[in-house]
């Protein structure tokens, strides 16, 4: 039952994204970068307090446990609850119940949705303000994907977790609606990419030693994360100081992928667990129609010749990061997902070269420059 209720949601939500989102429009009231409606600041403090449960996690399972986690992690899939050794801190904090699983239910949701906002962000205003637009429908299936997943791993705690996950599905959304977009336009998709592949890299670190709760598993991620940390800084730095126009194809990307992150956002959750639970041919269709219609929308309908080429070379480079990449099925799509858009972009670079027109000898334009590949 449990996968026939996530297709019919999975089903669902890609006609949603497809036929009602690109009609939503929100007014951006909130246009300047006060740090406060920032969606990374609050992303910062949503971690920090995932982080924080996780000490207290430990503390409770050592006081009330004996340091066996059993009684919860026999609930659950492998790969849980290896935790921190805190040494003498583990009887000095307070042993809270609540602390087990209970928050981590109330978090995740503005967790996925802050980080998926902030790259949004990155992708220029009229992306933030879509998504943000259609801020009560991702919540809405995005909790209803969390709940699936709580009834499929059924334990003593999934009662007051549904009730948790339902109270933040409608809290989030009121407090998103405060966050502003900062830039108006994307500042392009070699900086979105390892922005965005970056960002990722510190979701999955929190992933792994938060939303499992194995913050045994932090000095490991510490080298990573530095490096994630250092190439964000980098590429926020360089697209901040980047004004030039993008040539014609490269600005068919650029709206073509600001559309698939409009798209995507609301079945991205269903979309996901629907290849691991047994769903990977509808996922694989679903994920074309969001493709296809984003590219329909985004990309200059003069140049799709040129777009065969660009497609099959960056899906070419997706699958072999993909299959490259080891891991959480999280990290093989995303440097999949990074593959693509560079080795896209780069070929939209080149293509974009070759079309512009060469002074002659005069410095007026030359006779090469008037042919314009995949035109």
């Amino acid at each position: 039952m449990g996968e026939l209720v996530l297709a019919v949601l999975l089903v669902a939500a890609v006609i949603a994204a497809v036929a009602w989102v690109p009609r939503l429009r929100a007014p951006v009231r909130h246009r300047t970068g006060s740090v406060l409606r920032h969606p990374g600041t609050w992303l910062g403090v949503v971690v920090a307090l995932f982080l924080a449960n996780q000490v207290l996690v430990a503390a409770f399972v050592e006081q009330t446990w004996h340091g066996d986690p059993d009684p919860v992690a026999r609930y659950l899939p492998s790969g849980w609850f290896a935790l921190a050794d805190l040494g003498p801190l583990a009887t000095a904090l307070p042993a809270w119940p609540w602390t087990v699983l209970h928050v981590q239910a109330g978090l995740e949701l503005p967790f996925v949705l802050l980080a998926y906002l902030l790259v949004c962000r990155w992708s220029g205003e009229e992306v933030f303000a879509r998504i943000l637009a259609a801020r009560w429908l991702l919540s809405g299936v995005s909790t209803a994907t969390f709940c699936l997943i709580e009834l499929d791993l059924a334990n003593p705690w999934t009662p007051v977790d549904l009730v948790v996950r339902v109270a933040s599905g409608i809290v989030t959304p009121l407090l998103l609606a405060q966050l502003a977009p900062g830039g108006t336009r994307s500042t392009g998709l070699v900086t979105l990419a390892l922005s965005a592949g970056a960002l990722g890299v510190l979701v999955l670190a929190v992933y792994d030693t938060a939303t499992l709760y194995n913050l045994g598993h932090l000095a490991g991620w510490v080298p990573g994360a530095a490096a994630a940390g250092a190439v964000l800084a980098a590429t926020r730095w360089v697209a901040a100081r980047r004004s030039r126009d993008p040539a014609p194809l490269t600005a068919s990307a650029i709206r073509s992928i600001g559309w698939f992150l409009v798209l995507f956002a609301v079945p991205s959750l269903p979309l996901r667990y629907a290849v691991t639970f047994g769903l990977r041919s509808l996922a694989l269709v679903a994920g074309a129609v969001l493709v296809l219609t984003a590219l329909r929308r985004g990309w200059d309908h003069r140049r799709w010749r040129a777009l065969v080429g660009i497609a099959t070379v960056a899906l070419v480079a997706a699958a072999a990061g993909s299959l490259l990449t080891g891991g959480y099925p999280e990290a093989r799509l995303l440097v999949g997902a990074v593959a693509f858009v560079l080795a896209g972009t780069a070929l939209c670079s080149i293509l974009d070269r070759r079309r512009t027109p060469r002074p002659g000898r005069d410095g007026t334009p030359g006779r090469d420059g008037a042919r314009e590949p995949g035109s």
